[in-house]
């Protein structure tokens, strides 16, 4: 075939998508109407897991499902916004990972209002000044983050939805390797790219930013500066990627949450969050966890944090398969609150792939 004929082929087929997406934003403005009668939000974590999981479980070849994901996220992101824009509150400013974790749950079509901290996050959703939250829940190396879950233990928000995102830690400077005599990142990034920093800037003076961002911004106002950063930023502020992936492990992953106020549907592959407090008598954890072992329910996460005002006392918070409409899992909680001085489900959601 010829290469004229081939994108002859490609005008058509762009053609043909174009009239496509004309009909599902048609679709999906219809679907607002029906919503805005019922009251329903705008946001539907179910609904999009179930869509997700159902365009990608097929051959995709010589695409991959997570391409497929990132086109769909901006179509559907597209056409949510034309039912109505959603406003999106993360720790900001823009380009940092939880900036990155918003817009891929959310896609472009969004409203973002960057924060200072996840209280902040917290505070904005609760004010009704944004209709969703993200915050970081935990690293697959640094494991949980304390300030988001010890602030789970006084909201009333809902878990809605999870994601893991890919953590890549690229070194950002406008100078050379054997130039830089300054690093800004986070402590978290530091933490996590201590080889590849031992090996290549043992001397470089260590500076903590309060954000990749910042430290981005850093690395292109200050001589011989470099930064830990995102890719994103790199283009932001105009700076070289000096190395790409010097995080110690490839696979590290940041887990986040999508909090609001609305729970979520079961869609069959759910999960629960949860937190609760034993009372203070031998063997007490042990009847706290027995309902999950009862009713054969996975625990996927427990982590303890010291209870508020109450010394050498401890909130347990967890993650378990299932969704609280689930019979087993609404039987264990039953059980769990007859075992345990104080137990709060946190939310229902679609597991993340």
């Amino acid at each position: 075939m010829q290469l004229a004929e081939i994108r002859k082929q490609i005008d058509e087929t762009d053609d043909g998508i174009i009239e496509l997406l004309r009909r599902r934003a048609q679709l999906a403005i219809e679907v607002g109407h029906i919503k805005r009668g019922k009251g329903a939000p705008i946001y539907d974590p179910a609904r999009e897991a179930a869509l997700f999981r159902r365009l990608t479980d097929r051959p995709l070849s010589p695409l991959s499902a997570e391409t497929i994901r990132a086109i769909y996220a901006e179509i559907v992101s597209a056409c949510r916004g034309l039912e109505a824009v959603p406003k999106v509150a993360y720790l900001g400013p823009e380009h940092t990972f939880t900036h990155q974790a918003a817009l891929r749950q959310f896609g472009a079509k969004c409203d973002y209002i960057p924060c200072r901290s996840f209280n902040e996050v917290f505070d904005v959703v609760e004010r009704k000044g944004a209709n969703f939250g993200v915050v970081a829940i935990e690293n697959s190396m640094s494991g949980v983050i304390p300030e988001t879950l010890d602030r789970f233990a006084g909201t009333e928000l809902q878990i809605c939805a999870d994601l893991y995102l890919p953590v890549r830690h690229f070194l950002l400077s406008k100078v050379n390797l054997d130039e830089i005599e300054t690093l800004h990142s986070k402590p978290e990034p530091f933490a996590q790219c201590r080889i590849w920093l031992r090996e290549h800037l043992p001397n470089a003076q260590i500076v903590h930013e309060p954000s990749t961002t910042a430290a981005a911004q850093a690395a292109a106002e200050r001589p011989n500066a470099a930064a830990i950063a995102s890719e994103a930023a790199a283009r932001a502020y105009g700076l070289k990627i000096i190395a790409d992936n010097i995080q110690d492990t490839v696979s590290n992953r940041t887990r986040f949450f999508v909090i609001g106020s609305d729970p979520a549907a079961p869609t069959g592959r759910d999960k629960t969050s949860a937190l609760f407090a034993t009372r203070h008598k031998s063997g007490a954890l042990h009847d706290a966890l027995m309902p999950f072992h009862t009713h054969g329910i996975n625990l996927t996460l427990i982590q303890s944090r010291p209870m508020h005002g109450r010394l050498w006392e401890y909130v347990f918070f967890v993650d378990f398969e299932g969704h609280v409409s689930d019979e087993h899992v609404a039987a264990a909680i039953v059980d769990l609150r007859e075992a345990c001085s104080l137990v709060k489900v946190l939310g229902s959601y679609p597991a993340a792939e």
